[in-house]
């Protein structure tokens, strides 16, 4: 009995460590490497201009460093990919730069998630 018992603490543990990683992950990030004199005033995404430096949130919710030589972003949302996906809908948040769940017959009412990837 008491096997039983050690290996449900085990497989407890692991599930807590494994949430905690997957918590911890970093999002979708991208690069974009520029021809030399491209970026002669920053770096331009989706038409919009850049400052060189760090830009802490684009309109598109990214995280980026823009120099000379690149552009680097990752996203500051992630996507749900485990919900209930036959009473609920995924709606981008632009305002909070994420994903809500909600239900397809009541937008007002958000839907539990269970995992997220980035």
């Amino acid at each position: 009995m008491s096997s039983v018992f050690l290996l449900q603490k085990t497989f407890l543990a692991f599930l807590v460590v494994m949430g905690i990683i997957v918590t911890l992950s970093d999002a979708h990030c991208w690069r974009k490497i520029h021809k030399p004199g491209e970026a002669k005033d920053g770096c331009e995404m989706n038409g919009k201009l850049y400052p060189f430096g760090r830009i802490e949130r684009t309109e598109d919710c990214y995280k980026c460093f823009c120099s000379e030589a690149a552009m680097e972003c990752c996203s500051l949302f992630h996507t749900p990919v485990a919900y209930d996906n036959k009473k609920c809908k995924v709606v981008f948040n632009k305002k909070q730069c994420d994903y809500d769940v909600v239900q397809k017959d009541d937008p007002s009412k958000i839907c539990p998630v269970y995992a997220r990837v980035g």
